[in-house]
């Protein structure tokens, strides 16, 4: 049994291979194809959203999951971004006939990808996974579209609220350009200069503590007279 689990999966990687080749050298208009070397039965794309849709400026990452009798069966598409789509449903999965009763074998991984990729410029709202989607898609467009646009703006805030918790890699000592951060380093600096150092305690280690506070201290103090130059300049401005 593990002999034949071991032949299909090696069968597997050596279609998925000259499949994938292919697309991953010549992939479809505005469809980048994500490698991954180790794992052939799950193949992942970034697609553009197409200019002129509720989708455009956006970025979607989808993937197809290649079953174990494919090509003969279709591969099952998903997206991985969330997506305001009639044929998209709440798990990512992808309603095409493509995929489905028009699936044929000798179809390439290249023109699966270009169907989905369609999908963003005509969606079908008669087989609709998402059924809000589909229904706002017929009654009113413009509805639809913004909610679309409005669903995928939120990705995009998401993403960036993601990146403001992301480390600080500023180099010490460097004189911010921001008036707000201008704001929060002197706040800081002087929080800092209102501390009291503890008075020695006759120990070398309290002695040790109190030269490193007050070497820090006169930093503090002169990276401060930095930041009030610098607020003057920029007041002029």
């Amino acid at each position: 049994m593990y002999n034949v689990f071991k032949n299909f999966k090696t069968t597997l990687k050596i279609i998925s291979f000259k499949k994938f080749k292919n697309v991953d050298e010549s992939p479809p208009d505005g469809i980048k194809v994500v490698v991954n070397d180790e794992d052939f039965s799950q193949i992942c794309a970034d697609i553009e959203g197409p200019v002129g849709t509720p989708y455009e400026n956006g970025l979607f990452r989808m993937k197809l999951a290649l079953s174990h009798d494919f090509p003969h069966s279709p591969p099952k598409g998903y997206f991985m971004t969330k997506i305001f789509h009639p044929n998209v449903a709440s798990n990512g999965e992808i309603c095409v006939n493509t995929l489905k009763k028009d699936w044929n074998p000798s179809l390439g991984l290249r023109h699966v990808l270009s169907v989905v990729r369609c999908l963003l410029i005509e969606p079908f709202p008669e087989s609709a996974l998402n059924e809000q989607a589909g229904k706002m898609l017929l009654e009113n467009y413009e509805e639809y579209a913004r909610h679309a646009r409005r669903n995928l703006r939120a990705i995009s805030e998401s993403t960036t609220a993601l990146n403001v918790g992301q480390p600080n890699n500023e180099t010490p000592g460097a004189i911010p350009s921001s008036v707000a951060d201008i704001i929060r380093v002197i706040t800081a600096t002087e929080q800092i200069a209102n501390v009291p150092v503890a008075a020695a305690a006759g120990s070398a280690s309290v002695a040790t503590t109190t030269q490193k506070r007050e070497a820090g201290l006169a930093k503090v103090q002169a990276d401060k007279k930095k930041v009030d130059a610098r607020k003057k300049s920029l007041k002029r401005l």
